[in-house]
């Protein structure tokens, strides 16, 4: 489900677009890069698998966010990384998908293999656009281990990471998890802080995960529903 794009009424009854600032240089609001618009065009087909796309644009713009925060990361080995690493679970049957990461049970060779694969499809498609070599190896090696590999292997291993487990933790992750296994929106929170906030490996990710923890608590809140 798309969040709510345009407005159902207009309670002052006037426009006022007149006086909004444009978008360009305010903080945290985010577009994908033209340069890494290729990436993501090539990618899209690969990620039409248990959310996957939507997953991985949320994913994006955190790691924009956790790009401004920390100072020395590479934006274009971080962002290209993020829009990859998921691709390889296209090449795992889609009804054994979720059986890899299900509460209670998990397959850790699905999840090798989506590494695997990934790793392979982010070096086809870096080569295909002609990404710089250099990054396109870091890019690659970070795509290949990047659920599977506790520990980051450099500071932008590990903002893709924390970007990839942020978004579990955004109203549209809280959905998403919601419908995978069958579970109330308080459920599906309590399972999704189980598996981010201790793993997550930077300062910024940590803060921005508290953020998102607070609007998902008060979502399942009964004194947020009962104004519903």
């Amino acid at each position: 489900m798309l969040p709510q794009l345009t407005p159902t009424r207009n309670d002052l009854g006037r426009d006022v677009t007149v006086h909004l600032p444009p978008a360009a240089g305010l903080r945290g609001v985010y577009a994908l890069d033209e340069a890494h618009r290729a990436i993501w065009e090539r990618a899209v087909p690969h990620l039409r698998v248990r959310d996957n796309d939507a997953h991985t644009i949320y994913a994006y713009g955190l790691g924009r966010a956790l790009l401004d925060l920390t100072p020395g990361a590479d934006p274009d080995v971080v962002l290209p990384a993020i829009l990859l690493h998921d691709t390889g679970w296209s090449q795992v049957p889609e009804p054994e998908i979720l059986e890899a990461i299900a509460p209670g049970g998990g397959r850790p060779d699905l999840v090798l293999r989506h590494e695997r694969e990934g790793a392979r499809i982010a070096r086809e498609v870096l080569s295909d656009i002609g990404w710089d070599a250099g990054r396109s190896e870091r890019i690659v090696a970070i795509v290949d281990g990047h659920d599977s590999r506790r520990e980051a292997i450099s500071l932008d291993d590990a903002l893709m990471k924390d970007a990839d487990k942020l978004w579990r933790l955004t109203p549209h992750g809280v959905d998403t998890v919601m419908n995978w296994f069958g579970l109330t929106r308080d459920e599906a929170h309590r399972l999704i802080a189980s598996r981010v906030h201790d793993h997550l490996l930077t300062e910024p990710g940590r803060v921005l995960a508290l953020g998102l923890a607070a609007v998902a608590s008060i979502d399942a809140a009964p004194e947020r529903v009962a104004l519903a």
